[in-house]
């Protein structure tokens, strides 16, 4: 999976994706006619991001899917900013799948290849390197924005790597071996190397890539702007990565299929009872096993309807205690785990499981 290099000392550091069918985009008011053309300029937006390409706008039939937006949302709010009324909008993740499905499309998954990138820019003879924080915002930014276009997890290298002149040095003439040292502190699953820098009227990005078997030769762009160059940078990573752990239509069944994590189950009755529950929800079509690894049990439920439903279902058993923040990144104990995450198509539900306290008979008190 990684490069036996890589994978020693930075297992993967899969990012569970929030927000891929949500979309943000301008209107004019609130007429009828100015909806329905922000709930397809919304489905596009997030048909791109869910399938991996951009080449699904070119697809037969996603004139119809697009025309037929509105049957794919679960809530939309029109306000404004700055002046523009905005559309803002959330699909089913479910339906949303599926309509890719009907016309050949791939889909990729929420749980997605975290990406460091290392980016120099060289601008009037000055090279620096763009960190977490402070100098370089507005390429900071332009990288920031595009990832969340593609729904791809990216992250910079921490502050205090700013002033390394000479890991600045390496990074330009794109030498991996030092790069790789000073980022052995932070999980990720690819590491970027890029410069950037102009060339005439335009601006260039070349890049090499390590890890998960991507191919390391040098690739580039170029663009008239910062945020059009990081979008076409970007863009690249999105596609490769798709190419990789995207699904086919084929195997876009009729039940669609979750992972849920639980903590907290000691014992076999635990596990009997968290079962029994899952399989007496309204949604539920079936519940297997996926992993049980000391207090963590991982349950592949297959269910019918949008995902949120099933989660509200789940959140009426207070015995379920919603993890916040927990699926964001996911650090998998090894390969299969990793492997396993990648190929899931819907975001990891998480929860600790807290059994109904013991009520005291008061004899002791």
């Amino acid at each position: 999976m990684l490069s036996a290099l890589l994978a020693l000392a930075t297992p993967a550091a899969a990012v569970s994706v929030s927000g891929l069918y949500n979309a943000d985009v301008p209107v004019q008011g609130g007429s009828a006619a100015a909806l329905q053309q922000g709930y397809a300029d919304g489905l596009r937006q997030v048909m791109v991001r869910v399938s991996g390409s951009r080449d699904v706008l070119q697809r037969e039939g996603i004139d119809q899917v697009l025309s037929e937006a509105e049957s794919l949302l679960q809530a939309y709010q029109v306000g404004s900013e700055a002046g523009q009324s905005r559309l803002l909008m959330s699909f089913g993740a479910v339906g949303v799948n599926r309509a890719l499905a009907s016309i050949g499309a791939p889909v990729w998954g929420a749980n997605r290849p975290l990406t460091l990138a290392w980016v120099a820019v060289e601008d009037r003879g000055s090279r620096s390197l763009l960190t977490r924080s402070g100098a370089g915002a507005e390429w900071r930014e332009a990288f920031r924005q595009a990832a969340g276009v593609r729904g791809l997890p990216i992250e910079f290298p921490s502050e205090n790597q700013g002033s390394d002149r000479a890991l600045l040095s390496d990074l330009w003439g794109q030498f991996i071996g030092r790069i790789q040292k000073a980022s052995e502190d932070v999980s990720y699953d690819v590491l970027a190397l890029v410069r950037v820098s102009r060339s005439g009227g335009q601006w260039r990005a070349g890049w090499v890539v390590d890890g998960m078997g991507m191919d390391a030769a040098e690739r580039s762009v170029s663009a008239g702007n910062p945020d059009d160059l990081a979008q076409a940078v970007v863009d690249y990573w999105a596609e490769q990565y798709a190419s990789r752990y995207a699904v086919s239509a084929g195997e876009i069944g009729d039940s669609p299929k979750v992972d849920v994590v639980f903590d907290g189950v000691s014992t076999l009755a635990d596990y009997g009872r968290i079962n029994k529950v899952l399989e007496g929800l309204t949604p539920v079509v079936s519940v297997s096993a996926a992993r049980i690894r000391g207090e963590r049990l991982t349950a592949r439920i297959a269910f019918t309807g949008e995902l949120e439903q099933l989660k509200e279902y789940i959140a009426l058993d207070p015995r379920f205690v919603p993890v916040e923040g927990e699926s964001e990144q996911t650090q998998p104990a090894d390969e299969q785990d990793a492997e396993q995450a990648f190929e899931s198509l819907y975001q990891v539900l998480n929860y600790r499981w807290q059994p109904s306290p013991v009520v005291s008979s008061g004899e002791d008190g």
